[in-house]
């Protein structure tokens, strides 16, 4: 019985979630262009769980490079109104609609002269009438069997906010360089801080061949360290190309001769790089840019170094220094 109604929870607020599918439309690309364009902050404000939910997506937002603050309604009509201005734009989140203490202060927003956007299950509410851009974010029910307790409007409410963080990543053009900037004291932005040649890996942990190899070298070395790549390097150790896991797919995929086909032919030549002293943050818009995984690292002859891996960055699964 446990386990039949914590599975029912999660099928209740899953639906929530996927029922706000059909409400993204013309009102949400109007929330994001307004936020784009706009030179304040955007304030958010909410009373209880969606208090909570507001903290959070103004977390969110910080993070990623929306300037954001949370303002509590009942704060806000003791003197922290002040903090808002003209060229903001708020936020108001209730459920309802109908949360009297943040309706109350709806008015005295409105004479500021700051936009309004509501995230609300309620498009008829006293708060949606306030506002200039209205999100539905309503559930069929909620997940408690009492129907009391905010589980799946509350659940829906931060998906939608996560959904609004992540378009304004993308439209902002906001980088991993611009995440480190603003973490520096994460694991990540540690990593992002420091310098390509912290965090290669090299020596025996560099998958190449030489340039006269056959495929089946290729195949072994690729294999051997599961990197998904493996240089082809000349007898002076300059690098010629790379060839990777996607290439050999893509050869079979049209039925070639993988072992009778030459390594040149094979290879992408003059692939791209980076250098030792190359900003760890650098190679990851690159590898974003290219859409690509790994980096071979070289010095200014050429001659291969190391290599880098998008998860030796990112930190997923072990994450090594120098290929200890």
């Amino acid at each position: 019985m446990i386990i039949e109604e914590a599975i029912e929870v999660l099928k209740i607020e899953a639906k929530g979630i996927l029922n706000l599918i059909d409400r993204i439309d013309s009102n949400f690309s109007k929330m994001v262009e307004l936020i784009c364009n706009s030179k304040g902050r955007l304030i958010v404000g909410g009373i209880g769980k969606s208090g909570i939910v507001g903290r959070k997506i103004v977390a969110t937002l910080n993070s990623t490079g929306t300037r954001s603050l949370f303002l509590h309604p009942v704060e806000a009509m003791h003197g922290d109104l002040g903090i808002v201005c003209r060229d903001d734009i708020f936020l108001a989140i209730s459920n309802s609609g109908e949360t009297d203490e943040l309706n109350i202060l709806m008015p005295s927003i409105c004479r500021i002269g700051c936009a309004i956007i509501a995230f609300t299950g309620n498009k008829n509410s006293t708060l949606a009438k306030h506002s200039d851009i209205v999100i539905d974010v309503g559930v069929e029910k909620e997940a408690c069997p009492l129907g009391l307790a905010p589980t799946a409007s509350t659940t829906a409410l931060l998906a939608m906010g996560d959904a609004l963080a992540v378009v304004l990543i993308n439209k902002k053009h906001f980088k991993p360089s611009d995440f480190k900037k603003i973490h520096p004291g994460g694991m990540l932005g540690q990593r992002l801080s420091g310098k390509v040649k912290n965090i290669m890996l090299t020596g025996k942990f560099i998958p190449s061949v030489l340039d006269e190899a056959g495929m089946e070298d290729v195949l072994n070395e690729m294999d051997r360290l599961e990197l998904g790549a493996t240089f082809v390097v000349r007898a002076d150790k300059r690098l010629a190309g790379i060839i990777t896991d996607g290439d050999i797919r893509r050869l079979v995929a049209k039925k070639k001769p993988v072992f009778e086909l030459k390594v040149e032919d094979v290879m992408t030549k003059n692939p791209q790089t980076v250098n030792l002293d190359s900003p760890a943050c650098d190679a990851l818009n690159m590898m974003e840019q290219y859409q690509i995984t790994v980096l071979p690292i070289t010095d200014h002859i050429g001659r291969v170094c190391g290599i880098l891996h998008l998860h030796d960055i990112l930190g997923k699964g072990d994450f090594k220094f120098n290929g200890k």
